[in-house]
């Protein structure tokens, strides 16, 4: 699954005083999120939270997603735009910025087995990680799309050098139109929007990793000035530096030290691919 999966991640929140934990996500590729009687609740960008369901699937993001969650266990999956392409049944960029009902919504018809097939009658992390394994191995006998471009796209989008949408293009080989095109179907967004993302996360990552940096020491090479990351700072989290710095990150704060020891990346986007099957 590597070639697909970023990880698999199990949040468990015991309970609490006030019996909820609040949390923003960072912008991400796409995830789908299941629990074992816990709440969630949620919010992509500004606007009122709403109950995401027992099985959520999220589509890539550009902006910060707030959430709640309630006292459980929570199982995640972390895709790749090669996870995408394979396994969901619709253009990325048509569920960009939206979470949906897994069980309802067909372009996510191949992850239903995870809502009923993972937990059992009592807590296991072994168990319940073979069940996923077996579930999402099944999803591989799907037949591949585009995957070597995808994968030429992600690679060029991950190094730092590149900058533009015609690096980009001139990296892969490919023409801006076929960039463009690819982009939509299995990233969610246009080249552009995606590198200026790249750019952003690779700051935001430092300071998820040492809160106590400045922002001036997390900025990214490619940042002009510090006016620069603040206007990025807003796009991407609705929320200036110095309020996202004042709040408390219970969640985030963990997983980008779990995530950066276990698989070597703070965040899901700045993962680099793999190698997948070549597309036929």
């Amino acid at each position: 699954m590597r070639p697909y999966v970023t990880t698999y991640y199990l949040t468990e929140v015991a309970p609490l005083e006030g019996g909820i934990v609040e949390d923003y996500l960072h912008p991400e590729w796409a995830n789908v999120r299941f629990s074992d009687g816990g709440s969630m609740s949620g919010s992509i960008g500004p606007g009122e939270l709403s109950d995401t369901g027992a099985l959520v699937a999220t589509g890539p993001t550009s902006h910060a997603t707030r959430f709640r969650i309630g006292p459980g266990r929570y199982w995640g999956i972390g895709f790749l735009p090669l996870g995408w392409a394979r396994f969901a049944n619709c253009a990325a960029a048509d569920r960009a910025d939206r979470f949906t009902d897994a069980l309802e919504d067909e372009a996510f018809a191949a992850f239903r087995p995870l809502g009923s097939g993972v937990f059992g009658a009592e807590p296991d992390f072994a168990t319940e990680v073979d069940r996923i394994d077996s579930i999402m191995l099944g999803l591989l006998e799907r037949p591949a799309q585009d995957e070597e471009r995808i994968l030429a796209i992600h690679a060029a989008l991950v190094d730092p050098e590149v900058q533009t949408v015609a690096a980009l293009a001139d990296r892969t080989g490919l023409t801006p139109r076929s960039v463009e095109r690819i982009a939509r179907q299995a990233f969610g967004f246009p080249p552009k929007l995606l590198l200026r993302r790249q750019r952003f996360l690779r700051s935001l990552a430092e300071f998820m990793l040492d809160p106590s940096l400045n922002w001036l020491d997390t900025m990214d090479t490619q940042y002009f000035d510090q006016a620069h990351f603040i206007r990025d700072f807003h796009r991407f989290m609705d929320m200036a530096p110095t309020a996202y710095r004042a709040l408390p990150h219970p969640i985030l704060g963990a997983a980008a030290l779990a995530r950066a020891a276990a698989a070597g990346a703070p965040m899901q986007v700045l993962h680099q691919p793999e190698g997948g099957e070549p597309a036929e």
